[in-house]
């Protein structure tokens, strides 16, 4: 791996496309492995950004000399944290909760410079859902696109037809905020194709 590449550790397809859109190809995508489990009384805030920052860390471990990019998205209403669904019950008990009110979608970003230095930043934006009739969530979750997605639901996709609001950030609801994660990059010293 060149000193100064920059390593996506997520194997989120959605995070990869978002830095496509600004130009940015990671070199290497390695995503990391690490236990998500909510510490006891972890507030969301929290959880996104020990995950964010964990996750760095782990992949940062394997590539010494890389610039590493992590982040960790969670939906929460109020302190309740809705994670990946397990199954197509738990997505539709996530969807049924959402349904005509305000949730909070956190995005933790972390990235580790070669040498080890660390920054890292959390983007809370707050997202309404309009009241989602029976008819609607069946054919949602008969959809499939609640898997592998925090809270149930992909914003760019069709549940973008229950948002009735959204102050802050699009691309982080999305799964990575591009503004914040550039900033986090270029703050530390990367630059663009520096690892090719």
């Amino acid at each position: 791996m060149p000193e100064g590449a920059l390593v996506l550790a997520s194997s989120s397809p959605r995070r990869l496309e978002l830095l496509r859109q600004v130009d940015i190809e990671p070199d290497l995508v390695d995503p990391a492995d690490i236990d998500e489990t909510p510490q006891r009384d972890e507030t969301p805030r929290r959880l996104v950004a020990r995950l964010a920052v964990g996750k760095a860390e782990a992949v940062a471990a394997r590539h010494p000399q890389a610039y590493v990019l992590a982040a960790d998205t969670i939906v929460a209403v109020g302190r309740r944290i809705l994670g990946k669904p397990e199954d197509e019950a738990d997505a539709r008990r996530m969807i049924a909760l959402l349904s005509g009110r305000a949730h909070k979608v956190l995005t933790g970003v972390a990235v580790i410079a070669p040498g080890g230095k660390t920054a890292s930043r959390v983007v809370e934006t707050r997202v309404a859902f309009k009241r989602i009739t029976l008819r609607e969530l069946d054919a949602f979750i008969a959809g499939g696109e609640w898997a592998d997605a925090s809270g149930a639901y992909k914003i760019h996709k069709r549940a973008g037809a229950f948002a009735t609001s959204m102050q802050g950030s699009f691309t982080s609801v999305v799964g990575l905020p591009l503004y914040e994660t550039l900033n986090l990059l270029n703050g530390l010293g990367w630059r663009r194709g520096e690892g090719a």
